[in-house]
């Protein structure tokens, strides 16, 4: 017989007849001597388990440095993917111009359409943010700054998901909010801002969690993120549908002092938010995004989402249904409010994508936890390991990365920079020129006026709109109303545009460089063509 069945009965999931058929298998992946433990068996199973559950604390916990890590080294080497947008080069001539005259934009000086217009940067920090990082690294700034940012803003989303879900849950949901966020995920302010949104909405969630009110050690997040990017005042709105889901979730005694706490909150939040150089106007700055109406649906990233072929967004919704079906999933009224809303955002335009992939998990972390399992448990104490941990992978990622940038070089994608016609086009030194619109951000950072570029909120949705149909000819007379109503003297404009097409045949236009980039035609009075224009070398 057993010596000791008690000690058996205390492991478990073992069955006391059943432990003694098992020891030496025991005694084998335990690290046990067969010999000692049979005079003493319960010291040194004791101390094995002991082991191999401070072994297992002693690595929890790590999920959101490894995530950090995996997405620091992705963007890292997909670097050129981050500066595929055009607007980079503005954002950091911007920021530039701020670092230059120690102060902030109030009207245009970049466009001659708009000049001395009101116009204010609303992201002013995060493009001096770029701008530095541009002037210390060139363009290896940018992309290290970016990747940085995005690696934060999984790791910190990771880490809100590990303390309610499992470890598994938790990549799952990291693993399908990156392939959301993927297309969005470029070298500008938003970017920067992504980390605080994560931070701030998890507060305001966890406060909701616990029927509380959120640490007012948040509000200088809203400062911050007031500063990177106009977003802010969507996580302002956030406030009330999380308030009152804390507040309806409250037991009905509490609900009254729930409410006023919140409201103060709410309204210190605001204060926080106008904490800008431009104070009030910096919130105000929304309404002229939302007043651009019939403009948005023709920028990009502002598109609603097309399902015509499938893509992550159809993916996860698919999946987030069936997992809904079939685990019977509940949520609060509130949280399927935020949940909803959330996803009417993303539907409706292609760049609210990355909101929903950020946000909802956190919406659902706490309700799916109680319903499909949590978090195994929390490590309760500091591990001193982890500190040597953290300081060697910072080592490394900085050693990594500076022996990439020395031999990978960084450059924005050649489809937004005409250099070559735009070397050849300040040779004429013209001071009104039709551009293309995604051509105005190099036009920008090369110290030539624009006609349009991509501040489409000083330019408004007129404008906007009427040079859109002019360059797509999609109504020709718009593009011959502003040649003439803005005395153009040359026009920049896509090889391949419709309305380069049309100037090569224009009495009055002459081309005078053509690449497969951009094409310049120039106003050339007494200029006929009737067969296909070829090059006049004498105005080069």
């Amino acid at each position: 017989m057993w010596p000791n069945p008690g000690f058996a009965m205390r492991l478990p999931h073992i069955h006391p007849g059943r432990f003694t058929k098992n020891y030496g298998l025991a005694c084998f992946f335990g690290g046990l001597d067969p010999g000692k433990s049979l005079k003493n068996p319960a010291a040194p199973m004791t101390m094995s388990v002991a082991d191999i559950t401070q072994d297992a604390s002693a690595g929890r916990g790590l999920t959101p440095l490894w995530v950090g890590i995996g997405v620091y080294a992705l963007f890292l080497l997909a670097g050129n993917r981050l500066l595929i947008d055009p607007d980079t080069m503005w954002q950091i001539a911007v920021g530039q111009w701020i670092i230059d005259h120690h102060a902030v934009p109030q009207t245009d000086v970049y466009s001659f359409t708009m000049r001395g217009q009101p116009w204010i940067s609303t992201q002013w920090l995060a493009q001096v943010l770029y701008a530095k990082a541009y002037a210390v690294a060139g363009w290896s700034g940018p992309v290290v700054l970016a990747s940085g940012a995005i690696a934060a803003t999984f790791a910190l989303l990771a880490k809100s998901l590990s303390r309610r879900l499992a470890e598994s849950t938790t990549l799952v949901f990291v693993a399908a909010a990156l392939a959301l966020t993927v297309p969005h995920l470029l070298a500008r302010p938003h970017v920067l801002a992504m980390p605080v949104m994560v931070m701030w909405f998890g507060g305001l969630i966890a406060a909701a969690d616990r029927r509380g009110v959120p640490s007012f050690w948040l509000l200088p997040l809203m400062a911050l993120w007031a500063n990177l990017h106009g977003g802010f005042v969507f996580g302002l709105v956030l406030i009330a549908p999380v308030a009152l889901d804390a507040i309806l979730g409250a037991p009905e005694a509490a609900q009254k002092s729930l409410l006023l706490r919140w409201g103060l909150f709410a309204a210190a939040a605001l204060a926080a938010s106008c904490c800008t150089p431009y104070g009030w106007d910096s919130l105000l700055a929304s309404r002229k995004i939302l007043a651009l109406g019939s403009a948005l649906p023709l920028i990009m990233e502002w598109k609603p989402a097309d399902f015509g072929s499938i893509g992550p967004l159809e993916i996860c919704l698919l999946l987030g249904i069936g997992l809904a079906l079939l685990r019977g999933i509940k949520l609060p009224p509130m949280r399927i409010v935020l949940l909803l809303g959330l996803l009417h955002m993303a539907l409706a335009q292609e760049r609210a994508a990355e909101i929903l992939a950020l946000l909802a998990p956190l919406v659902l972390a706490a309700p799916l936890a109680k319903q499909i399992g949590g978090a195994e448990g929390s490590v309760s104490q500091v591990v001193p390991a982890r500190s040597v941990l953290f300081a060697s992978v910072a080592i490394a990622l900085m050693a990594g990365t500076v022996a990439y940038a020395s031999v990978h070089r960084f450059e924005p994608h050649p489809h937004g920079a005409p250099v070559a016609a735009v070397t050849e086009l300040k040779k004429f030194n013209f001071t009104r020129v039709f551009n293309d619109y995604d051509f105005g951000a190099y036009l920008i950072a090369n110290g030539v006026p624009t006609f349009i570029d991509g501040r489409t909120e000083l330019y408004g949705e007129k404008f906007f709109v009427d040079h859109n149909a002019a360059s797509g000819l999609m109504e020709p007379e718009n593009l011959f109303r502003l040649l003439d109503e803005y005395k153009i003297e040359a026009t920049l404009m896509r090889t391949q545009s419709a309305a380069t097409k049309l100037l090569d045949h224009m009495d009055g236009w002459q081309k005078v460089y053509a690449d497969d980039i951009a094409t310049i035609h120039v106003r050339k009075p007494g200029a006929v063509h009737t067969v296909e224009p070829v090059i006049d070398p004498k105005l080069k």
